[in-house]
């Protein structure tokens, strides 16, 4: 059966983006109410923990990595349903409009910035100040953008987001370990400058060296590869979605920011800068390494575009 339900007017590619839009934001504020108003706060946001207040640097960031966790949930459940859908849709042989990510992104953008200040602010108790809910909401709505990105783009190549999470895991340490640079500082560790210098070498070239053999994997097994900025895009995911939300699930409350970001924002963004030159150089290499799967992948990606663009 070959079938194309294409939306041929703005107003419907709205229209059709609100059906998306009104099941995540539902979701998230249901996470967030689950959070402030109805879980055990000394449980979920660790009051009391080693001395912790419900205000202190740590336990804000608390509230704000909370963010990133719903954006966990909703990047594995969204990107899971659109794989499923583009995989039966591939064997079946229709077609399936899935809309794109700004779009689902705006409309929820919507209710997210009302609905998570009215929690935070008005339910359970301590209440959250005005600084801490706007830290809790711009973290969403930025986590959101980054869980919505991938949703089409599975549907359309079920068969690569296997391959893309391999490689966006070799950009997971330079993203997230570089801290280390920062800890003999913050006496934190037990280790010394020197140390913590060649850690952060060791792990730059461990990601070098995993990009290589996922390059070499690639050209033996013919897969296309991404560009830089999906592979890029999927080391963030993994970084700052999956890992919290992981450690959440495992562990039963919301990480402190430190498990997963620089105290530094200067050394964060060294972090950020590292990982885009490793994602755009790996992507220029395996434009010389797979050419004939590069083109191979773009023709695809053409047709794919005819199928499933608004």
């Amino acid at each position: 059966m070959h079938t194309s339900n294409r939306v041929t007017s703005p107003a419907a590619a709205w229209k059709h983006a609100a059906w998306y839009a009104v099941p995540i934001s539902t979701l998230v504020l249901g996470l967030f109410y689950y959070w402030f108003g109805i879980a055990n706060r000394y449980v979920v946001f660790l009051y009391e923990h080693l001395g912790a207040t419900p205000f202190d640097r740590v336990t804000r960031s608390r509230y704000w990595m909370a963010g990133l966790v719903a954006s966990g949930i909703v990047m594995l459940l969204y990107t899971g349903t659109t794989w499923l859908v583009g995989r039966i849709a591939t064997r079946q042989d229709y077609h399936v409009i899935f809309p794109a990510w700004w779009q689902v992104w705006a409309l929820c953008a919507i209710p997210l910035m009302t609905g998570i200040p009215l929690v935070v602010m008005n339910v359970n108790w301590p209440t959250l100040p005005l600084s801490c809910t706007l830290s809790c909401t711009a973290t969403t709505l930025a986590g959101l953008a980054l869980a919505l990105a991938p949703g089409r783009w599975a549907a359309q190549h079920p068969r690569a987001p296997a391959w893309l999470a391999l490689d966006g895991l070799a950009l997971v340490p330079c993203l997230s370990s570089l801290r280390i640079l920062e800890l003999p500082a913050l006496g934190i560790g037990g280790i010394d400058a020197r140390t913590a210098r060649l850690g952060a070498i060791s792990i730059v070239l461990f990601s070098i060296t995993w990009l290589s053999v996922m390059t070499g994997l690639r050209a033996w097994r013919r897969r296309p590869a991404p560009s830089a900025s999906r592979l890029l895009l999927s080391g963030l995911c993994l970084s700052y979605l999956f890992a919290p939300l992981l450690h959440y699930i495992v562990r039963g409350y919301i990480s402190t920011a430190t498990n997963f970001f620089a105290q530094s924002p200067r050394l964060q963004w060294v972090a950020f800068g590292i990982a885009t030159v490793l994602a755009v150089g790996t992507a220029d290499l395996r434009q010389c390494v797979l050419p004939r799967q590069k083109i191979n992948a773009e023709a695809q990606s053409h047709r794919d575009a005819e199928s499933f663009t608004l």
